[in-house]
């Protein structure tokens, strides 16, 4: 089993800066993948970056490249989001997902999941 925790999430300004966190225990020596999605309320949830537990290659949705940064630090077993230059249309609940395939943007492909972190982007 593995254990994820989001923490970071917040209330900014559009134009603004966040940086998300996800620590993950348990067996944690098995995962493949780690990843972040997010949901808005009343529209699925959507894929935003992902990148390899070890070798650190990363992927990210077409509509965050070169405003969000994916990063992990292996030896506290985090994984981060850097958030930058956010809209309000950024505003969604982030989820942390970790799993033991390639790196994918479908959520089914994803075994464990955090409980979620609010981020709000006020205009």
């Amino acid at each position: 089993q593995v254990q994820l925790v989001e923490s970071g999430g917040g209330l900014v300004q559009a134009g603004g800066s966040l940086r998300l966190s996800c620590a993950a225990s348990g067996r944690t020596f098995s995962l493949y993948v780690m990843g972040w999605f997010r949901q808005a309320p009343g529209k699925e949830r959507e894929f935003v970056a992902a990148i390899r537990w070890s070798g650190g290659n990363t992927y990210y949705a077409d509509f965050v490249k070169g405003r969000f940064t994916i990063s992990r630090d292996n030896a506290k077993n985090t994984v981060y989001l850097q958030m930058n230059s956010l809209k309000p249309e950024d505003t969604a609940v982030y989820y942390c997902a970790a799993g033991f395939s390639m790196p994918t943007s479908t959520p089914t492909e994803y075994a464990y999941w955090g409980q979620g972190t609010q981020v709000t982007v006020s205009s």
